[in-house]
């Protein structure tokens, strides 16, 4: 099925005309040891369909059990969210038919959710503080996966056949639903984006998620609207189903504007219906018609008692918060010594935890940031990726330093060994084994590739003699080269200012 991209309008132009509507969906896949609702294992990555049992699977007679850990996870996300909880909250049954849901329904919370009414300070990148209500947070199950085989974009569109691992099914969640979200204007896509880092870093902080997009643990549904300038009704909205990286969340926001503005322009009305991003084109297509609460026939779950909670509980559990990001932030950077434009970058950046992770490892706060902000970051641009998706730990970072300090490799020696690490070589220790990316540190064979470039350029070693000791960058060179990038550039310098009998 060939993709088509839609009529779009200049974002400048859209903005013009029109006020953004904004929502969010954000689905936290939580890291306890079991699945929401049985003793299956919660584990990413295994053989397909291995980590199930028949309540998994939704088999006649099955019986689920509340996982209390991730209850207390949903507490502890609430309070960190500003939220009330409810000193009783149920659940209920969410009905639809789709193949990743074996059931055919999801065990989700409706009308009474375990944490309601808060809210979340987001900073945009020039400071500006921007306050996201958050409607509620509610727990529920996640769906399997649905692979789907053939075809050219990897979905369902054009597949000849799907495929589902129902590892997945069952998995906790927990879905943190905004306030509709107006005032953001022309800022709305940044906004997105910093939005949905707040609450990766939330979940990270708190220890419940491992929050890594690339494998689904943070998820974002993306509802957009337009009212047009002057008008108090909001527009009809479209989600951006499942997008699951910072920089898709902005650009996928960005493009519903400008589609929908495009439509309304041209005297069109605007579908509620779910979309999917699609990265390579940077544009949205139509899913399915969007369903409204009565379309899923939600009733309470018969097989589970409520979710009661107590003074004492919710306490013992605020006791074991974390300090909230702003007071962390705060004390990160006067930590760190990092002036307020560096240290906005790294938040921008969204590489503060690694950061953190990678000072409390050994490293010096200059060097991490280095490392993140420098070398990994142009890596994950000049590949399209989340930072995160590289597999790049702080232990990496930490031994590369240790391996410069060492002498064992130069800071170009270390970005190589770093892209070797990245492509799944080993360790940095094995990459500068193995492919042999030591400095080299014999002076015999130093001083072999200095008498030769001294032979081709008589008239640069003349200079040098001649006291234009800067000249002699110009044999550091071919020296270099000689040996791959792998010899230290200042003992070259010192050989070479020896041999000559000049004084550097």
């Amino acid at each position: 099925m060939t993709q088509t991209t839609e009529e779009v309008l200049s974002f400048d132009e859209a903005l013009e005309k029109y006020d953004p509507v904004l929502g969010f969906e954000v689905h936290v896949e939580l890291n306890t040891r079991t699945k929401m609702f049985d003793a299956a294992p919660n584990v990413f990555g295994d053989e397909p369909n291995t980590n199930v049992t028949p309540v998994s699977l939704g088999l006649p007679g099955v019986l689920p059990v509340v996982n209390r850990v991730a209850v207390e996870s949903a507490i502890k996300l609430g309070l960190a969210l500003g939220c009330e909880i409810r000193p009783v909250s149920h659940f209920a049954r969410k009905n639809y038919f789709y193949p990743d849901t074996p059931k055919n329904f999801q065990t989700s919370q409706y009308d009474e959710p375990i944490a309601e009414n808060g809210s979340v300070d987001v900073e945009l990148e020039d400071g500006t503080v921007f306050t996201v209500e958050i409607e509620r947070a509610h727990m529920e199950e996640d769906a399997g996966k649905l692979t789907h085989m053939g075809g050219t974009a990897g979905r369902i569109h054009g597949a000849d056949f799907s495929l589902v691992d129902y590892n997945r099914a069952g998995v906790p969640l927990i879905e943190i639903v905004t306030k509709p979200i107006v005032g953001a204007g022309a800022r709305a896509p940044e906004l997105a984006r910093v939005y949905v880092a707040a609450i990766r870093e939330i979940v990270k902080n708190l220890g419940i998620s491992d929050a890594r997009m690339e494998r689904g643990n943070v998820r974002c549904d993306a509802n957009v609207s337009l009212m047009p300038k002057g008008a108090t009704t909001f527009g009809t909205r479209s989600e951006t189903k499942n997008v699951n990286s910072l920089r898709s969340v902005e650009r996928a926001v960005r493009y519903e504007i400008q589609r929908h503005a495009a439509v309304l322009d041209a005297g069109g009305t605007i579908v509620q219906e779910t979309r999917h991003w699609h990265e390579d084109t940077r544009s949205t297509t139509s899913g399915r018609p969007k369903s409204d609460a009565d379309d899923y026939r939600y009733f309470p779950e018969p097989d589970l008692v409520p979710v009661v909670t107590d003074a004492e509980w919710i306490e013992r559990l605020r006791a074991e918060l974390p300090e909230p990001p702003a007071e962390r932030r705060r004390r990160l950077k006067a930590d760190w010594g990092f002036s307020d434009e560096e240290f906005r970058d790294v938040v921008n950046a969204g590489v503060l935890h690694e950061i953190e992770q990678t000072v409390s490892a050994g490293a010096a706060p200059a060097v991490a940031r280095k490392w993140w902000m420098g070398e990994i970051a142009r890596i994950a641009k000049q590949q399209e990726a989340d930072i995160a998706a590289l597999g790049v730990t702080p232990g990496t970072v930490v031994e590369l330093d240790a391996l410069i300090d060492a002498g064992r490799i130069n800071d170009k020696l270390a970005k190589k060994v770093l892209q070797h690490v990245i492509d799944g070589e080993g360790t940095p220790s094995e990459v500068v084994e193995a492919r042999g990316l030591a400095v080299v540190s014999d002076d015999s064979v130093l001083t072999a590739a200095i008498d030769d470039a001294m032979a081709q350029m008589p008239d640069v070693v003349a200079k040098v003699r001649a006291g234009k000791v800067q000249a002699v960058g110009a044999l550091i060179g071919p020296v270099m080269k000689a040996t791959r990038g792998q010899a230290d550039a200042g003992r070259v310098r010192e050989l070479i200012l020896a041999k000559l009998g000049v004084q550097g």
